[in-house]
């Protein structure tokens, strides 16, 4: 396990025995300190709550140290081209960080989101590769433009958690957003849900499906592990019959590069496409699950995020343990 970049890198049952381990750090089985007298570096691109308080935290119980780094805010801009003349605002290139930050820790990880801008291009990842590329150290994705699978697991293990072992009715659901974002946590969602085996049904509107290599991942994984994948266009008739809804919005890869016109585009869906109590009741007393951050009465309404049945502060704090069975993983 040289890397942990996305959950498709590993088998079924790997992933399945990373659950157990993080079962155990939850349930308190374990004291071990794996990740003592060793640092990892948390470099964050981007902003984070949940990352990074549960990566901190989780190195520290594990008994190691964090040292956290915000490319052009506590360390320099980095260029990560190959074959650029950096005569623009980037000052280090990430050869040289990767390769002195590996002298001093013991794995890298590292979120970087989406510009929106070249759908081509960072659909192939190209900051995280680049990490992976240069590092001889375990690099962690801590969320690229593509992938987001620590989140990925926290949320199969939510699953396991609250409904049982055996495969479920899965509905991964568009919602409506103000501005188009990333799709590294429904790609991953996906992607994870088709390897555990669930059966999933993905709604979104048309033009906002995901990556063709992708979604063929996403059958191949689902035919492999005993699952099946269906694809909806109609927000109300999704949820007939499911067991897990989860809410997540997304931008849509034809107007990458092209902000306006993806809201332009998206201006009619907000009213079908939030998730409310009377598309709940059409489900099989589904729990709600979101990533987080999350916009209340846009992506859901009080009446389902609050309820019962909402379990995304689990889902939030699983984030923890399922990190620190990667890490231990990892550094061992």
């Amino acid at each position: 396990m040289p890397n942990f970049l996305k959950t498709s890198d590993f088998s079924a049952e790997h992933l399945k025995n990373l659950l157990g381990a993080a079962a155990g750090f939850k349930n308190r089985k374990t004291d071990d300190k794996p990740l003592a007298g060793k640092s990892i570096a948390l470099v964050f691109f981007n902003p984070s709550l949940r990352t990074r308080a549960s990566m901190q935290v989780g190195i520290y119980e594990l008994g190691g140290n964090p040292v956290i780094l915000e490319p052009g805010g506590t360390s320099w801009t980095l260029e990560h081209r190959d074959g650029v003349v950096m005569d623009g605002d980037k000052t280090e290139h990430l050869k040289e960080f990767v390769r002195v930050l590996e002298r001093y820790v013991s794995a890298i990880g590292v979120r970087t989101f989406a510009e929106l801008k070249d759908w081509e291009t960072e659909r192939t990842d190209p900051i995280l590769t680049a990490f992976a590329e240069y590092s001889t150290k375990p690099i962690i994705n801590l969320e690229s433009a593509m992938h987001h699978p620590c989140q990925a697991m926290a949320d199969m293990m939510t699953i396991r958690e609250k409904l049982g072992e055996k495969k479920k009715k899965v509905l991964l659901t568009w919602a409506w957003h103000p501005k188009p974002l990333p799709m590294a946590v429904p790609n991953s969602f996906a992607l994870a849900a088709a390897q555990f085996g669930h059966n999933l049904r993905m709604a979104h509107p048309e033009g906002y499906e995901l990556d063709d290599e992708l979604l063929n991942q996403i059958k191949g994984q689902a035919t492999a592990n005993g699952g099946n994948v269906e694809f909806v266009n109609e927000a109300d008739a999704a949820f007939d019959g499911v067991d897990v809804v989860y809410a997540k919005s997304w931008g849509s890869k034809d107007c990458y590069g092209n902000i306006d016109k993806d809201i332009a585009f998206r201006l009619g869906l907000r009213k079908d496409w939030i998730v409310d109590q009377a598309k709940m009741s059409r489900t099989n007393e589904a729990i709600f699950m979101h990533c987080l951050p999350v916009r209340r009465n846009v992506i859901v309404t009080d009446s389902v995020i609050d309820s019962a049945n909402s379990v995304i502060i689990d889902e939030a704090e699983n984030r923890l343990h399922v990190q620190k069975a990667i890490m231990t993983e990892l550094i061992k």
